[in-house]
């Protein structure tokens, strides 16, 4: 069975978890819940710690939710969310999007979210998703898009940060400006009927700055991001501790942005 050949930049440090446990289907897949109704069986392709999975099972039960993902210690995560929230409708399995395995027209929507930037042939992976929808069924991403993030103050190591992670990530075989990247790859993968959209993360509260600052400085020195930046010569310790501490330098200015910009794809099956 053919693999996916881009290595995850972010890991699963705390770090990370500590930001993708905040996702819900809310703040995260909201262009997608007017396609959802009780009793459709959806896929959630690369789930992490399944909070949007949950979300999901409990808007589509009676139908199932299967959440997917790469790394099989995340699955377990997901699965103890889903405990948690006394789901019965979710089912868990290890997979890769390159090659899922689950029968030609299994599913009536297939939803990824910040999973496409990851992984090493985009393409593939939508006609991968596309197999798997029924007819007449939803096919539905969601990515970032690096480059285009943007922020106030400008604290000096900043830019160096948004520089840092795009060589790292493509060294890996990702993507990290997939988001304006979405509908072209959808049209590639063979869809012909896709609404592409926009939507944005902001972090401007104190308690919002504090949390994504602070995430981010402990994932640029303690994740496996952090590890991959020095093991390829991107950056040195010495570096990634300068950018941590910009970091926090903007966190803690009382007029500080951040905006994450997000394209979106809907496509019919």
């Amino acid at each position: 069975m053919p693999q996916e050949n881009a290595v995850y930049t972010h890991g699963h440090h705390e770090s990370v978890l500590r930001s993708h446990s905040w996702r819900t289907a809310a703040n995260s897949a909201a262009y997608l819940l007017d396609e959802l109704r009780p009793g459709l069986d959806v896929l959630d392709v690369g789930c992490g710690p399944g909070t949007i999975t949950a979300d999901l099972a409990a808007l589509v039960t009676p139908g199932r939710v299967t959440a997917v993902d790469a790394a099989e210690d995340v699955v377990v995560r997901a699965r103890e969310v889903a405990a948690e929230r006394g789901l019965a409708n979710v089912d868990f399995a290890v997979a890769d999007v390159h090659a899922l395995d689950f029968p030609d027209d299994s599913f009536d929507v297939v939803h990824a979210h910040q999973v496409l930037q990851h992984v090493g042939d985009p393409v593939r992976a939508l006609r991968e998703m596309r197999r798997v929808c029924r007819p007449g069924g939803i096919v539905a991403a969601r990515d970032s898009d690096y480059a285009a993030m943007t922020w106030f103050p400008e604290v000096p190591l900043m830019d160096e940060w948004q520089q840092l992670y795009g060589r790292v990530a493509r060294a890996n075989g990702g993507e990290p400006d997939a988001g304006r990247r979405l509908l072209s790859w959808a049209q590639r993968a063979g869809f012909t009927d896709v609404r592409a959209s926009a939507a944005a993360w902001c972090f401007a509260t104190p308690d919002e700055r504090a949390w994504w600052s602070g995430l981010w400085a402990d994932r640029t020195t303690a994740s496996v991001y952090a590890e991959l930046a020095v093991a390829g010569g991107h950056a040195t310790p010495d570096d990634l501790s300068a950018i941590a501490g910009a970091w926090r330098e903007w966190g803690s200015r009382e007029d500080a942005w951040f905006m994450v910009p997000h394209g979106e794809v809907l496509c019919r099956a």
